[in-house]
This record gives C-alpha cells, sequence and structure tokens, in this order.
C-alpha cells in the first residue's frame, strides 16, 4: 500500500475497504467507532487506514462549536497533570466551558498511537484541544487542520511546525539559573542527568547547564552529563553511577523533580547525605519538592500559568484574533530550599 502525498486529497473510503478487503460500510463502521466488527477484521482496516494516511473528511460543524475544550495528558497519574489540569480548569471556568480530559494519544495498538480518540472527538465536536507534553505525528497535525480544530501544546516535547500555537517555560534560563546557584556556593564539580536526549525542553535544559559552566569559565565534563529520560528510577541508575568515578560530583542538576527524587534515593543508598555530602537541585516544583527531606531547591516553571495561557490564546484564535506571535515563553525561577549548600562532606 502506498500513502498519498501530502497535500493531496487523501484516500477514499473505497480505496481503504479494498485494501482491508472488506466492504465499505463495514470500513465505515471501523472509522466511526463502530463496536460491531470482529476484531479481526478491525485490525486489517486500521492497518490500511494507517498505511493509507486516510483523514476523516471534515463534517458540516455548527455555527457555534460545543462549550468543551479538550485536554490531552500524557499520563493522569503524576501530580504534574493535576497542576495543569487547574490552570486549564480555572480558565475554562471564566469562559464558561467544560473541560474534557483524556490520556489518548498515550495509548497504543500494534505499536502505532490508536485512532478511536481522534475519530470520537470529531463526531462530538469541540471548542479546541490543548496538548500537554504530546508529541503529535505530522498526521496527527494533518488530521486536527483538515478538521479545522483550533489546538495549542503545552510544553511540546518537539519543535511542532510553523503557526502551531505553544506556551513553554524559559527551559533554558531556568536551568542556567539552577547551576549558577550551586556555582554561587562553590561548587565546580557539578553533573547533569537530563531527561530525553533529543526532546526540546531537555535539549534546552542541558544547554542552560553548559551555558552556566562556561560563563564561569568551566568546561563541561563528559562524564557527569547523563540522561534518564524522566525517569526516577533511571536517574537513580545514573547516579549511582556518577558516585562511581573516580572523581564524584559534588552537586547534581536533575532536569525534572522526579528524577531529582531518584537522585535522593541513590544517595540515600549509598549512606551519602543533602546537602551536606552532595547537594541535589531541581527543575519543575511539583508539590513532592517540599515533601522530600531536605526539601528541594528546585527551578519553578508555572504550569497552571502556561495551561491557562495557553486556553486564552486558543479561544482568541477561535474568535479569529491570530496573535503576532504563535509561540509563549513563560518565565521561570529558582526556588532556594535546603537541599544545597557549599561543598562541605565526602567529597569537597
Amino acid at each position: 500500500m502506498t500513502r498519498t502525498e501530502p497535500g493531496s486529497a487523501g484516500p477514499t473510503l473505497a480505496v481503504v475497504a479494498r485494501a482491508a478487503a472488506v466492504s465499505i460500510p463495514t470500513a465505515s463502521k471501523v472509522v466511526n467507532g463502530r463496536q460491531d466488527v470482529a476484531p479481526e477484521t478491525r485490525r486489517r482496516v486500521t492497518e490500511a487506514l494507517e498505511a493509507l494516511g486516510y483523514v476523516r473528511r471534515p463534517r458540516l460543524t455548527p455555527r457555534q462549536p460545543p462549550p468543551v475544550v479538550d485536554l490531552v495528558v500524557h499520563s493522569l497519574d503524576n501530580t504534574w497533570s493535576g497542576a495543569v489540569l487547574r490552570g486549564v480548569e480555572e480558565a475554562a471556568h471564566q469562559a464558561g466551558l467544560e473541560v474534557m480530559v483524556s490520556a489518548g494519544l498515550t495509548r497504543t495498538r500494534g505499536g502505532r498511537p490508536e485512532r478511536g480518540w481522534l475519530d470520537r472527538l470529531a463526531l462530538r465536536g469541540t471548542s479546541g484541544v490543548l496538548f500537554n507534553l504530546a508529541e503529535l505525528t505530522p498526521t496527527h497535525h494533518a488530521w486536527l487542520e483538515q478538521h479545522r480544530i483550533p489546538y495549542a501544546m503545552i510544553d511540546p516535547v518537539a519543535d511542532p511546525p510553523p503557526g502551531v500555537l505553544t506556551v513553554r517555560a524559559a527551559n533554558e534560563p531556568g536551568a542556567h539559573s539552577a547551576v549558577a546557584h550551586l556555582l554561587a556556593l562553590g561548587h565546580v564539580r557539578i553533573a547533569v542527568i537530563g531527561g530525553y536526549r533529543r526532546k526540546q525542553c531537555s535539549g534546552a535544559r542541558v544547554a542552560g547547564y553548559r551555558a552556566a559552566l562556561a560563563a564561569a569559565g568551566l568546561r563541561p565534563r563528559p562524564e557527569y552529563i547523563r540522561y534518564a529520560n524522566f525517569d526516577t528510577d533511571l536517574a537513580r541508575e545514573r547516579t549511582r553511577e556518577l558516585f562511581a568515578l573516580d572523581e564524584p560530583p559534588t552537586a547534581v542538576f536533575a532536569c525534572s523533580d522526579p528524577m531529582a527524587l531518584g537522585v535522593y534515593q541513590a544517595l540515600a543508598e549509598l549512606g551519602l547525605r543533602v546537602p551536606r555530602d552532595v547537594s541535589v537541585v531541581g527543575f519543575d516544583d511539583l508539590p513532592e519538592a517540599e515533601w522530600v527531606t531536605p526539601a528541594l531547591t528546585t527551578v519553578r516553571q508555572p504550569l497552571g500559568e502556561m495551561a491557562a495561557t495557553a486556553l486564552r490564546q486558543l479561544l482568541r484564535i477561535r474568535e479569529g484574533r491570530v496573535p503576532p506571535d504563535t509561540r509563549t515563553e513563560l518565565p521561570t525561577r529558582l526556588v532556594e530550599r535546603r537541599s544545597t549548600a557549599p561543598p562541605q562532606g565526602a567529597f569537597a
């Protein structure tokens, strides 16, 4: 099967049905999310839809969109999503909208994102969609454009196409402030644990780390730069690797609070104390930053404000008021607590 070239009208349902060896009504049932289709038949049709790049044709939409805004989050089981949801809900309440929450794009079948959520969205309509920490594929972007559904991305993991509304934190300046704080305390052996190597926010935070060292006349040591995919357990492993070095760091900048918790865990297992032996700085300022002992020094990114800003700008676009710059960056600030101190312990 051959994908339709970008910009063309796309394959018809008849083409999809022929590729899947089913009738047009059966293919239509799968596209519309009907349940009365055999699993094997549904699989064949779904594979044909994906392989051909089928995009449902836009429906005639009512003049007034439904009073609902959709929030699609990366995960529903963390405090990050809770902070984003609060920001969206407050702004939506002021605008007279309800919020529909989903983790739809994280669900996969056969290694590919499920189409069901997008298809249901087309059927019921929406005033707009906010994607948080999502990485949309070119097919997702094309689908949203074809259906004329306004959307915005909150802290996208990769740069979207030009013209897509985005709101993110000032990641590089925030990371720079974290490392500058450690330098001001007298640390020179500072390690960093980044998120994903190729994700935008992670790259910006590691760049801020490098820039702060350069401003102090220091060159980053390659063995002090590790990546843990924003995962607590991986950060714990990377920390153990750092402190197995002949010359361990005296401070660790973790590019997210969950990774900073992994640093805490590894240091405790190694019998090292925070901040006497090792200073630790995180990034996010999630509630967990104040729950741990000692309370975590971290970079606050305004998650609720980012979410509310994205919704307000989305509604302006819906009304035809397109902003001159579709990319917004909100400032971060360092929140000093008790996890940092001048080097004085085992490795000073």
